[in-house]
């Protein structure tokens, strides 16, 4: 059995990992096995050095910050293995430190795009639900996993806000635009009851079957709608448009924070950079002299 499937077999009985994760640890180490095969070095035998070269090299193809901490952590678990079967000496990933989260800018679409988005009509049983979670994602800026899992205990129309249970299970208050609030009405009025048939459910949106909304589901109906618009689309598209239009509007960084449910306002003050990027690029298009 080579080092690899043995690697494999051990992390899938011994540590308990998930199938997913043992698929990805696998993966990572082939492809590192195929950069080692070039210097003609085997993968039990790959030194320190091997291992910053490869993620240099990652790096310069492209690869987001969290995908080389992953291969990473592929790496360094797959060292504590040949140490464990003495099938290595030494570890080289001892002091290598996983690579910092190099910066990447969220992508916001322009208002145009948004208004495009949300204006769009599709001919699908699930039109008003879909439309209420897509105009409410942009009006409160959540994540998907967010909204998927709001009750109808949640929401506030007379204050115009909703109650959001976000990560590490911390509730935060976040705004309802009166868009948004119509919209949902009228998913609850037209086409809620016919999806519970008479049953009860605390969740707000719901699949087509009466059960609590997933997130791949509204993905799914995501895509649709951005594909119908002409608009590229991520998960978090609508978040980081909610977001970074908040900023260019004079919105206060804090308040940004709290909406979001960042615990980090670091984590807020990236959108600050988009929004300059976007203040530059209007400049040099539209300044007589920028160009």
């Amino acid at each position: 059995m080579d080092a690899i499937k043995a690697f494999v077999a051990y992390i899938s009985v011994e540590k308990g990992l998930s199938r997913n994760t043992v698929l990805s640890y696998a993966s990572d180490l082939e492809a590192f096995q195929t950069f080692l095969q070039k210097r003609e070095r085997p993968l039990q035998e790959m030194r320190r050095e091997d291992i910053i070269d490869y993620l240099a090299m990652l790096r310069e193809s492209g690869y987001s910050a969290s995908s080389v901490a992953r291969i990473v952590s592929s790496v360094r678990a797959f060292s504590k293995f040949l140490l464990i079967e003495k099938l290595a000496a030494e570890d080289p990933t001892e002091t290598l430190r996983t690579p910092k989260q190099w910066e990447r800018l969220p992508k916001a679409l322009d208002l145009p795009d948004v208004q495009k988005l949300l204006g769009t009509v599709l001919p699908t049983r699930m039109y008003l639900r879909d439309t209420a979670m897509l105009e409410l994602l942009y009006a409160s800026g959540l994540r998907v996993s967010e909204i998927v899992m709001i009750r109808m205990q949640d929401l506030n129309f007379e204050g115009g806000f909703l109650r959001i249970t976000g990560k590490g299970d911390k509730e935060r208050v976040v705004p309802m635009n009166h868009r948004a609030a119509d919209k949902i009405k009228q998913y609850l009025v037209e086409l809620r009851p016919r999806l519970l048939k008479q049953r009860q459910s605390p969740y707000l949106f719901l699949t087509g079957r009466g059960e609590p909304m997933t997130r791949q589901r509204f993905w799914q109906a995501l895509k649709a709608f951005g594909t119908a618009a002409g608009v590229k689309l991520s998960p978090h598209t609508l978040r980081h448009s909610f977001a970074t239009h908040l900023l260019d509007g004079g919105a206060d960084l804090r308040s940004v924070q709290k909406m979001l449910g960042h615990a980090d306002i670091a984590t807020t003050q990236m959108y600050t950079k988009v929004s300059s990027e976007r203040i530059k690029k209007a400049y040099l298009e539209h300044h007589p002299r920028a160009k």
